[in-house]
């Protein structure tokens, strides 16, 4: 990368968090691609992906929004395509963007075609892909499912199912389990100079990415910078969850793993001790510092993140 030229980024996740990611990242450059997962089997998504044998829209279409251009077609684009159809018919609850992409694909049968052509109508500083070209399942195996039964494993199938339990995930896979990362995805990942993962849902949006076996070795194999974001908080998939425990279990799902910094807010991080040795056991650097939303909420603060983001890329 020559002086003049901004970094390259891939940012993976899914959902709000990865839209945190990329709201803040956009900030720092605009050589920017977003790796979706595609495993939300819920809501609008999840009819769309029923009725039609399409990969789930919604995350993809969460990333394109918060890349949509700064003007006001950009902003009002962006919330065109977050706006549902109001009411109980057939319709109701779908997100109006969601409608756009699954039409578009079945317009030119190709994923990557059809958000690229999204991305150009709605100039987004970047490109949104998914990870895999097929749409998966996540399974997860839990603890304490069973009230009269604490301490068995048990088994939970789909993504809108292991998000929301209270029971305690142990470790998630895939389904189907060796699913084909996109092309276009590991071209992305082999030409990054920084690899963004998280923040999200740790089991269903950060995890995943690192289950795809091809993306997994593009990313383990990269000269890339790698770079961890903590959430503000522990979510429902990981509720009681050290910050170091969010480490370990990234670890648990991708041995080899290396990264060169963990991002964590200063609330979160200060409230483990053990946080900095379990990064350091991972070959990475902790950077701590208040990331949180000013309202109080357990989200990013967008240019407090894009702050950081700048110093560690250093774009």
């Amino acid at each position: 990368m020559s002086l003049h030229e901004l970094p390259r980024v891939v940012a993976l996740g899914g959902g709000h968090g990865l839209a945190a990611s990329l709201t803040a990242l956009r900030r720092v450059t605009d050589r920017l691609t977003a790796v979706v997962t595609v495993a939300d089997d819920g809501g609008s998504s999840g009819r769309l992906r029923q009725e039609f044998d399409i990969l789930p829209p919604g995350d993809l279409r969460m990333a394109l929004a918060a890349l949509c251009s700064d003007d006001h077609v950009g902003r009002t684009w962006a919330s065109v395509l977050q706006a549902r159809f109001r009411g109980d018919g057939p319709l109701g609850g779908h997100a109006i963007g969601n409608l756009l992409i699954a039409g578009l694909w079945q317009q030119l049968g190709d994923p990557v075609e059809g958000l690229d052509m999204v991305g150009d109508l709605l100039r987004t500083r970047g490109r949104v892909l998914p990870m895999s070209a097929v749409p998966l399942e996540i399974e997860a195996d839990v603890l304490g499912l069973d009230p009269f039964a604490p301490d068995e494993v048990c088994t939970l199938s789909g993504q809108a199912t292991v998000a929301k339990t209270r029971a305690t995930v142990q470790a998630v896979r895939l389904i189907p389990d060796r699913p084909p990362a996109h092309p276009a995805v590991l071209d992305a990942v082999r030409h990054a100079d920084s690899i963004v993962l998280g923040p999200g849902s740790w089991f269903t949006s950060v995890i995943p990415h690192l289950l795809v076996p091809d993306l997994a070795r593009a990313v383990l194999d990269s000269s890339a910078q790698r770079i961890l974001v903590l959430n503000i908080a522990p979510a429902e998939e990981t509720d009681g969850f050290s910050a170091s425990r969010h480490i370990e279990l990234l670890a648990e799902h991708a041995p080899g793993l290396n990264l060169d910094v963990v991002i964590a807010d200063s609330r979160f991080a200060d409230s483990d001790h053990h946080l900095e040795s379990y990064v350091r056991s991972l070959g990475g650097q902790l950077v701590t510092a208040d990331v949180h939303a000013r309202d109080g909420s357990a989200t990013h603060d967008p240019n407090r993140l894009a702050a950081v983001f700048s110093e560690v890329i250093g774009a």
